[in-house]
């Protein structure tokens, strides 16, 4: 087990005003491996932007200028996010919804896919890469 220190203490993150969180599950359940390159940026700049309850009203012109997605692929990117169940959007206003429960992947799928896109060695006897 690695153990853990900070490595610059005089910078350790502090949780002040408003803060975005992503749960671990988004990783460890395949929502990350399962979204493209621009479903992945429209996530990750709704939860940022998000209130305390997943809401935000950007207009989609005003996203596109800041994550310099063009129209169409914004588009697809909140029609996949949608399907995916991983938002709500009513034409108006965006809500980042919980994760649904039910593994979209199972973690040996996300691990090989991580191992895939890094390259590395697979240990079939043991699991680990």
């Amino acid at each position: 087990m690695i153990e853990k220190r900070l490595l610059r203490p005089d910078r350790a993150r502090k949780i002040a005003g408003s803060f975005a969180a992503i749960e671990h599950r988004f990783l460890r359940e395949g929502f990350w491996a399962g979204l493209s390159h621009h479903e992945l940026i429209l996530y990750l700049f709704l939860v940022l932007v998000g209130d305390r309850h997943g809401l935000s009203y950007y207009s989609y012109d005003r996203i596109c200028s800041l994550t310099s997605l063009l129209a169409d692929e914004y588009i697809l990117a909140r029609d996949g996010l949608i399907h995916k169940d991983l938002i709500a959007f009513d034409g108006r206003l965006f809500q980042v919804l919980s994760l649904p429960w039910g593994s979209r992947t199972d973690r040996a799928t996300v691990r090989q896919l991580i191992h895939q896109s890094l390259g590395g060695d697979h240990d079939h006897k043991t699991h680990r890469f």
